[in-house]
């Protein structure tokens, strides 16, 4: 890399991820990235890990979340960036959020065993040891089970909006999540929009607090990424990106390989400059690592 690089979409064990927080660090390090924000689902859990393994590593940690909310099509990703790890607020949030997870899983995993399969809660449990359950963690036990032979093969079949063990979350509002996200002294961007990014949707959520959006994500092609751009730049929303990284070795059409985006400094530069100092103040103990 001969430019400076981050990559503020990222996952771990926290969550879905494959690798552990200060795993996913070194690998960054190693990939030449000069910042990187870990937004594992539901979860800041694996930050101060992170940051930690950062330390001697001369890499920037940004703590982040990906949160889900309610959307027209059903579910929308937003990602909040600068969040406080220790804040009480946000953790009772991201419980709840955690435990319709749980409730989530138990509920697929009926479905799943109505159809045939014998999968259990407790299987799954081990695939995401500890971390924020989701449906990546029910297709490993699937892919583990001899079920299916790829977790492609789990959402195609089974996992995947529509699919007969497909079930919701109970889902927030984008204005809630934002609200908080402000409150904390965070900023919030949309994640992945792909072709449901209109000059609308976009309005609306600026109105309820949206301050950038993914512009570039492995799931955006070349034209998606300059429609995304253009409207960032009409409406005035920073922009973001970063590779959607799992740590799976074939990282398929929707999680690039760790730095794949090649996202400018500046971005993030951009976006820490919109942040509310004065919650920042209250709620972060160092500028460059909350």
């Amino acid at each position: 890399m001969t430019a400076p690089f981050v990559d503020l979409h990222l996952h771990s064990t926290a969550s879905d991820g494959e690798l552990a927080p200060a795993a996913v660090v070194r690998r960054a390090a190693e990939a030449g990235l000069v910042a990187i924000s870990l937004t594992d689902h539901d979860t800041v859990a694996g930050v101060p890990a992170a940051i930690a393994a950062a330390a001697d590593l001369g890499l920037r940690v940004v703590s982040g979340c990906e949160f889900s909310v309610q959307a027209p099509w059903g579910e929308m990703h937003v990602i909040g960036y600068f969040l406080p790890p220790a804040s009480a607020e946000l953790e009772h949030f991201l419980v709840a959020c955690r435990t319709d997870r749980e409730r989530r899983v138990g509920e697929m995993v009926v479905r799943l065993q109505g159809l045939g399969l014998s999968v259990t809660v407790e299987e799954v449990a081990l695939q995401s040891a500890g971390g924020a359950m989701g449906r990546p963690h029910v297709a490993r036990a699937l892919v583990k089970r001899g079920d299916v032979p790829t977790v492609d093969a789990a959402f195609d079949r089974f996992l995947g909006r529509g699919r007969p063990a497909f079930v919701g979350k109970a889902l927030p509002t984008f204005a809630t999540v934002a609200a908080l996200v402000h409150r904390l002294g965070g900023v919030i961007a949309a994640a992945h929009l792909k072709d449901r990014g209109t000059r609308a949707l976009l309005t609306k959520l600026k109105a309820e607090g949206l301050n950038a959006i993914e512009t570039r994500h492995p799931s955006h092609d070349g034209e998606t990424r300059a429609r995304l751009t253009d409207l960032a730049l009409q409406l005035g929303l920073a922009r973001t990106g970063g590779s959607d990284w799992h740590g799976e070795p074939d990282a398929g059409w929707s999680h690039g390989a760790l730095g794949s985006q090649e996202v400018p400094l500046e971005w993030l530069e951009r976006l820490e400059s919109m942040r509310d100092r004065k919650s920042t103040r209250l709620n972060s103990s160092h500028p460059y690592r909350s």
